[in-house]
Parts: structure tokens; sequence; C-alpha cells
């Protein structure tokens, strides 16, 4: 699937769609990673600490409260002006549903301690950042949290991306917590190794997200309706 050109390229409906399943699978699968970090129950990454603190203080499921919060993030990003991929709305379904789903089927039980915490964290992290690579790879879009760090970083010139990264973070963070979402140890590693081990997947499989040609949302509507004119 990805050494066919006309598949990353996008060029057809057919590729789009390929692509459009292929990103779904990977999110899904992605979803499990960050189930694995919130069932590691040492504090959550940064973005599940406000999914939970809201689901905590609405009386919903974490994947609708995912769900909320991320379709208010794609809002902002097209207020903002920002590029849109079809990939992105996937994300903003699909991964919050997964983790509902597998909290449903109790897939994995809760960690009674920080010895096995840290591992199940850190096995999730590395399931998030392998499907990270071949959701990428479908060049439909980043998701939309990225999206939003892109168009802050690039409006705040003179301040490195990092730190607006790290404000970006630290906002979620607070607010989840001032909600009742679970701060800890976890949301430390979540955020300061969840870049390198991305960085490590993807340089296992000789990946590099610079070079990956996003199809813009219009770009993707225009293949569809080429095709069904012809």
């Amino acid at each position: 699937m990805f050494t066919n050109s006309r598949l990353k390229e996008n060029g057809t409906g057919r590729a789009i769609a390929v692509n459009m399943i292929l990103a779904a699978i990977s999110l899904f699968v992605n979803g499990f990673g960050v189930y694995l970090t919130i069932q590691a129950n040492i504090g959550a990454g940064p973005w599940d600490v406000l999914n939970i603190g809201v689901s905590k203080s609405l009386g919903i499921l974490y994947g609708t409260a995912s769900i909320i919060i991320s379709y208010t993030i794609l809002g902002i990003d097209i207020l903002l002006k920002e590029p849109i991929g079809i990939a992105m709305f996937i994300d903003a379904f699909v991964v919050g549903k997964a983790v509902d789903f597998f909290n449903r089927i109790n897939a994995v039980p809760k960690c009674t301690s920080i010895k096995t915490g840290i591992p199940v964290m850190l096995i999730g992290l590395v399931i998030m950042a392998y499907t990270q690579y071949t959701y990428m790879s479908a060049s439909l879009g980043c998701g939309p949290r990225d999206t939003l760090l892109v168009a802050l970083a690039k409006r705040a010139k003179k301040i490195p991306i990092g730190a607006v990264s790290i404000a970006l973070l630290s906002l979620a963070t607070f607010i989840g917590w001032l909600l009742g979402g679970p701060v800890g140890i976890g949301t430390l590693i979540c955020a300061f190794c969840a870049g390198p081990i991305m960085q490590m997947a993807f340089t296992t499989v000789r990946f590099d997200a610079t070079h990956v040609h996003h199809q813009h949302l219009a770009a993707s509507v225009r293949v569809f309706m080429h095709r069904e004119r012809a």
C-alpha cells in the first residue's frame, strides 16, 4: 500500500477511499494506545486530563468528551484558516470512541502500582507513535490539535514552537485538573516522552513527516467530483 505512489498522492477517488480506511484503522489502534496510557493509572496525558475532566464534569463518556473537544479545536483551526483534511474529521471521532470501546470490553484492567503503570504507559505511547506514522502516511491531514499548535506557532513568530507546545499542553492540563482529570507522573511522562518515542518510531520505519504532502479537503472533494463527472 505504501509503495503505490497514486495512493500516496490521493490522485483518484479509490486512492482517497483506501487511505481513509487506512487512517480510520490507524486511529482506532491509536485509540488503544491512548486507552493504555489511561489504564496505566498514574496520571493521563495532557489532552486526556482535559478529556477525562470534561467527561466527569458533564457525566458523559470519555469518547463523547473527546469528540466535543476535538471538533471545537477543529472549528478553531478552520477559523484560523489552517489547511483541513478529511482525516482530521476521522481523527476527531474515531480515537475517542475507540477508547470507549476498549473501556466497554474492559480490555486491560487498571494498573494498581507505579511498577506496572509506567511500562503500560510506555507501551501505549509506542503504539500511538507507530499508528501516527500509518495515519500520517494516508496524507489526508494531521490531527486537529497538531494543526492548532502549528497555527498558534505561526502567529507567535518570536516564540519557539516548543514553548508554544508547552504552553498549550499546560493549559489543557490545568483546565482538565480543575475539572477533576487525573494528573500525575504519567502526565509528565506523556508530555516529555511522547515526542522522543514518536521520533524513534519514525526513524525505525524511515519516515520523515516533513516530506508528507497532506491533501486539503477541497482538493479531495474535487477528486471525487471529477470521478463522478467522468
